[in-house]
Parts: structure tokens; sequence; C-alpha cells
């Protein structure tokens, strides 16, 4: 099996579930045992500094807390990027891709950021047992891409299922404007 760890899962229009239509999911983990990841694109309107202080100093725009998944909607998962002249490691970073990974919530927010370029906070993850998400993927639930840095935290969260579809081109781009009701077309 190869892992899938940072990637995103980009749910098709097919895929009907409520917890996860239209969702962009970044994989943090994808080992034997199953999956875990985060929605990236259901902000909700609950500030960061409300319920974690500090950290939301550091948390990019728009600063609120993201609902990651049904799974433990009281856990909190922190999404980082450390900066791109930081080539040490940092103190309760845990590398997804590149210079994406999670970071420790009881670590003292500002003791990382001079390190840190942005963080998003989420509420609750997504998770997949060993071999659902595979089953999941090969039944046509989910597109597997290729994330950007970026990805997860864009201005716009939104926009990012429309705009991840869009940048495959060809007719995945063409999905992007497919309609979220078909029998109202």
């Amino acid at each position: 099996m190869e892992s899938m760890t940072g990637q995103l899962l980009v749910a098709t229009p097919t895929l009907k579930d409520p917890n996860f239509d239209r969702t962009v999911v970044l994989l943090v983990a994808h080992e034997q045992g199953g999956a875990l990841g985060v929605v990236l694109n259901r902000a909700t309107e609950v500030p960061v500094a409300e319920v974690l202080g500090n950290w939301g100093e550091l948390a990019g725009d728009p600063a609120v807390l993201f609902e990651g998944g049904p799974v433990q909607p009281e856990s909190a998962i922190c999404l980082a990027r450390t900066r791109p002249e930081v080539k040490k490691r940092v103190t309760g970073f845990h590398p997804v891709a590149g210079s994406l990974g999670t970071l420790d919530l009881s670590a003292d927010p500002e003791r990382l950021r001079e390190n840190v370029a942005g963080i998003r906070v989420f509420a609750g993850y997504s998770g997949w047992s060993a071999g659902q998400l595979e089953e999941e993927i090969a039944a046509g639930s989910w597109f597997v891409f290729d994330a950007l840095p970026g990805d997860p935290f864009v201005n716009r969260p939104d926009d990012l299922w429309a705009m991840v579809l869009r940048r495959q081109g060809d007719i995945l781009a063409a999905v992007a404007h497919f309609p979220p009701d078909v029998s109202l077309n």
C-alpha cells in the first residue's frame, strides 16, 4: 500500500454523505490501519481566539475554527506551515508534507511565532478504518490529488472544492461547475 499522506481527497458529485458533500480533505495520516484527515473547506463562525486564546494571533484569515470532520468534534487538530527560511526541527511540529504539518496545541504559541507562517485549527477529524478509504475511492466517491502548500490556508475556503477541480484541467475542470442538485438542472 502506498501512503496518501499529504494528498487531497476531493468529494465527487456522487458522494451524497452530508458530512462530505463538496468537501476537500487533507490526509494527515494514511497507514495500514486506516486514514485520518481534516476537511479544509468548512469554516465555522467561532474565532480561534475565543476558544484557544493566543493561538488566534497565528491563525490565517479567516481566523475561525473549521469543522475537520464528524469524528470527535470536541477534539482539535492544528495544521501549520513553517516559514520557508526555517531549516531546523520545530518543537511540537510533526511534518505531513514539506513545510505542512500538525502542531501540538499544548505548546506556547509565542515560542512558535517566528517559525510558523500560519495555522488552521480543526474541530474534529475525518477517519477511515483499514481499507475503507481505498474502497470509497474505488467506488468513485473521492478524487485524489496532490495538495499545494497553500491549500489548507486559502482565504476563501468555500471556493476550495471548485478551485482544486479547475486546476486539474480537462474534464475534471468541468466537474467544478457540476450543480449541487442535478434534478434542478
